[in-house]
């Protein structure tokens, strides 16, 4: 049994590789204040790009900035845990089929 289980890991470990590669292709988006700004983040839960609307820029309102670019990065991160969770449960339906 040890034996069918540890010959299981190879294939188990491929499916979790191209699970996160996918994921890694996939982008969300999180936004502040209706765009002002936003941020991107993929699958894996990496920060991709961050974009600022320059009239926020200009106004220079450090603290309104910081505030807002945390609503967004939060925001994207909870879009892309919901990837990452929807993905992560597929493979592993894949991986052993009858379990979930």
């Amino acid at each position: 049994m040890l034996n069918k289980l540890m010959g299981n890991l190879g294939p188990m470990k491929e499916v979790m590789d191209n699970t996160k590669k996918k994921l890694g292709a996939i982008s969300v988006k999180g936004e502040a204040e209706r765009g002002l700004v936003i941020v991107y983040a993929n699958g894996n839960r990496r920060i991709t790009e961050i974009n600022i609307n320059q009239k926020l820029m200009d106004d220079g309102d450090k603290e309104a900035i910081e505030e807002l670019v945390q609503i967004a990065i939060n925001k994207a991160l909870e879009h892309a845990d919901s990837v990452n969770e929807m993905e992560m449960a597929s493979a592993a339906r894949n991986m052993i089929p009858g379990m979930f």
